[in-house]
């Protein structure tokens, strides 16, 4: 008997071996699988090659029905300069195109050249419209009757559309080509349009020069109109005015760049600043006098900074300074009456009043200097309010003067650049250049340019190879059935314990008994899966289950329980299908007793397990078929028996029926210690199959994989798994001589 642990120390480890499961199936995969995809290009290698084959054949075919056609091609250089004939500059060029704009430019002209307007000159020039060859190169009726705009319309649309403009990166050369059935035809177009765009570029520029002389000229004689007209009335409003102008040199040079001719001041103006300008320098002085007297009036003068700043009282008050010294010396040797010491004091009391005497002088003289600037101030302030009266009278008739002047200045600038223009125009008139020169004229071409059988069926490959790609695409995605192995990770996210062949003429059953067959290699297999397929390495009590009947599901469970038999380890089979028993056909026993037996009673397992002719291997079939299964895998009872197969056995196989919608297999993977998924290769849905797990995965089973059953590699298609095929490696015996 094995050492087993507690039931919930084993349903914790379900539980934390069932969340680390879904969080390893939700991590994302990154990459690009490129083994599947030469796997569905190897499984659907036909349908490639047919969709390819018939593309290449539309190609050929769609070739050999086509008309050839020819394409003639000239070129031509678009300059961004083009030559002066009359010119002031050095470098004897005039800028077409300049700066950044040079490839917006380049690209109108692009446009010109497939524009409406040059067709219908080209259609004009060749006469088209009346050409039936012109029609018959593009394999167009020509219309009956003489030409009409409806026709002029149409033939400069054929031009149009089969024009094909062609402009290099990092080049001025411009190719045009134009393709028709009739050789020579598409030579004469394109060297047609070559000519026509040049010409076309040289009429407009004539017809733009043309228009600017006549609006130049017109201008320029109503300017000189103007100019004479307000001159007269300036000078006739000045001497009705008595208005004398004088210039300066400031004005007189304004006059040469351009400037007012009202650059000059009247004689009353000039006085009247001149006035000013001398009263605000009186009155600077006046304030700068009265601040000084301000400062002596009103305080001890001795306690001015004028007073103090003076030469005269400087040198005063040092000999004071010097005297009082000398006094208080002979003042701390004799006493007061000591005659040195009444010197000193007589000699100070003299040098008292000369200072005193000093500050009144420089006080009187401030005071002098402020009345001598008040009365200049007030002189010159009444001579300013005199002029300034004359100035405001004319000042009146300065206004509309300046008006007239302004008027008069700006019609003659506006005459002198109008008739400087009209100069440069004359003199240019009729002599354009164009910046548009043909390189090189189109040849008649010698070999059609289309059909290209070469080209169409590189086109072909190409576009057959799309159709194949997403022919086998769309396949693979809406083909949602476990067909492969590599599908059962890809499409159900469940790792792979497994595959089992399909048996070949033998019943499964039969397979089994031989140990070289495919399928016991199979199981010997999964068996080693199995093995650490956790963790903890081999879970005790297994179940296995599927979506739907007929699956493989009971000979697994059979052929699992034996290989473990076989290792030596004590091993219980369980038959838990309480609805469509098989176990005890195989073994051909009469299901009297057994598993429902002991759900409906209390007898040990013991009492209804029987030997099945294997070592180590013990079997407990289903038993009568009771009327509720349901309720019975409900019960405390289960429990209590599968913890007693768990303590008795080293290994318990629980074969369950399948999910269907039946609540039985849900119930019981509860209980296991891990659960197997076994699927039917070709067969069963992806939907149905996540339906299944979806139900099965709500009660949190610990899910060990997937077994893919009744595998056929030859009918996979060698789409995957060509290492699946059991074919490739066989034991001595069974190799062909």
């Amino acid at each position: 008997m094995a050492t087993t642990v507690s039931y919930d120390e084993s349903a914790a480890r379900r539980m934390s071996a069932s969340l680390a499961e879904e969080q390893a199936l939700n991590l994302p995969q990154a990459g690009f699988d490129y083994r599947y995809v030469a796997a569905a290009i190897r499984a659907n290698l036909l349908l490639i090659t047919g969709i390819v084959a018939a593309a290449i054949a539309v190609a050929v075919i769609a070739t050999m029905l086509q008309t050839p056609r020819y394409t003639a091609s000239a070129t031509v250089q678009i300059n961004d300069t083009v030559n002066r004939v009359l010119n002031k500059d050095e470098d004897n060029q005039s800028s077409e195109m300049g700066g950044w704009d040079a490839d917006r430019n380049l690209k109108t002209q692009i446009d010109i050249l497939k524009s409406r307007g040059l067709a219908q000159r080209v259609v004009q020039k060749l006469n088209l419209a009346a050409n039936p060859a012109f029609f018959a190169s593009q394999e167009v009726t020509a219309p009956s009757g003489a030409p009409t705009e409806a026709t002029k319309a149409m033939a400069a649309g054929l031009l149009q559309a089969h024009l094909n403009v062609v402009m290099p990166r990092d080049s001025r050369i411009v190719a045009l080509t134009w393709e028709s059935a009739d050789p020579r035809m598409s030579a004469l177009i394109a060297n047609t349009y070559a000519s026509e765009f040049i010409q076309a570029n040289l009429q407009r520029k004539f017809d733009s020069s043309a228009y600017a002389r006549n609006f130049v000229s017109e201008q320029l004689a109503e300017t000189k109109r103007k100019v004479e007209e307000s001159e007269r009335a300036l000078n006739d409003y000045a001497r009705q005015n008595g208005l004398i102008r004088t210039r300066d040199a400031a004005s007189s040079a304004g006059d040469k760049n351009g400037g007012s001719t009202d650059g000059g001041q009247s004689v009353t103006t000039m006085n009247l600043i001149q006035l000013n300008t001398a009263l605000n320098e009186a009155m600077a002085r006046r304030i700068a006098a009265e601040g000084r007297w301000s400062a002596l009036t009103g305080k001890p003068l001795l306690s001015t900074s004028e007073v103090l700043n003076n030469g005269t009282v400087g040198s005063l008050l040092n000999l004071r300074a010097a005297a009082e010294a000398d006094l208080q010396q002979e003042q701390s040797r004799h006493l007061e009456d000591y005659p040195t010491v009444q010197a000193k004091k007589a000699e100070i009391a003299a040098i008292n009043r000369q200072l005193q005497q000093a500050a009144t002088n420089v006080r009187d003289s401030v005071r002098a200097e402020y009345q001598a600037a008040a009365a200049a101030e007030a002189r010159l302030a009444a001579q300013v309010n005199t002029v300034k009266g004359a100035t405001l009278s004319e000042q009146d008739s300065n206004v509309r003067y300046s008006l007239l002047a302004r008027e008069a200045d700006t019609n003659r600038q506006l005459y002198d650049g109008l008739l400087q223009r009209y100069k440069e125009l004359n003199a240019s008139a009729g002599i354009s250049l164009s910046n548009i020169s043909i390189v090189d004229s189109a040849d008649v071409p010698g070999s059609p340019s289309s059909p290209n059988l070469g080209k169409n069926l590189l086109a072909a490959l190409i576009i057959g190879l799309v159709l194949a790609g997403a022919t086998v695409f769309f396949k693979d995605q809406f083909d949602d059935s476990i067909r492969v192995p590599e599908d059962v990770e890809a499409k159900l996210g469940m790792p792979l314990l497994g595959v089992v062949p399909k048996s070949l003429g033998d019943e499964p059953e039969i397979a089994l008994t031989d140990p070289k067959s495919p399928v016991s290699e199979a199981y010997n297999s999964l068996r080693g899966s199995l093995l650490y397929s956790t963790p903890d390495g081999l879970p005790q009590v297994i179940l296995l289950t599927s979506a739907q009947p007929s699956e493989g599901k009971t000979t697994s469970s059979y052929a699992i329980a034996s290989s473990f038999a076989r290792m030596g380890k004590t091993v219980l089979l369980i038959d838990a299908d309480l609805r469509r028993p098989s176990l005890h056909r195989q073994i051909g026993y009469d299901n009297a007793r057994g598993f429902s037996t002991l759900l409906t009673s209390h007898e040990p397992l013991a009492s209804a397990v029987m030997p099945s002719g294997l070592e180590n291997l013990t079997l407990l079939t289903s038993g009568a078929i009771p009327p509720s299964p349901t309720e019975l895998l409900s019960s405390l009872r289960l429990e209590q028996i599968i913890q007693e197969a768990a303590r008795q056995f080293q290994v318990v196989i629980i074969d369950s029926p399948p999910i269907l919608g039946l609540a039985d297999s849900p119930t019981m993977a509860a209980l296991a210690d891990g659960v197997v998924f076994v699927v039917e290769a070709g067969r069963s849905r992806r939907g149905a199959l996540k339906t299944a797990l979806r139900r099965l995965r709500g009660m949190r089973p610990v899910m060990l994989g997937v077994i893919l059953t009744k595998f056929d590699p030859l009918k996979a298609g060698n789409r995957y798994s060509e290492y699946y095929g059991y074919e490739y490696y066989q034991y001595g015996s069974q190799k062909s001589a």
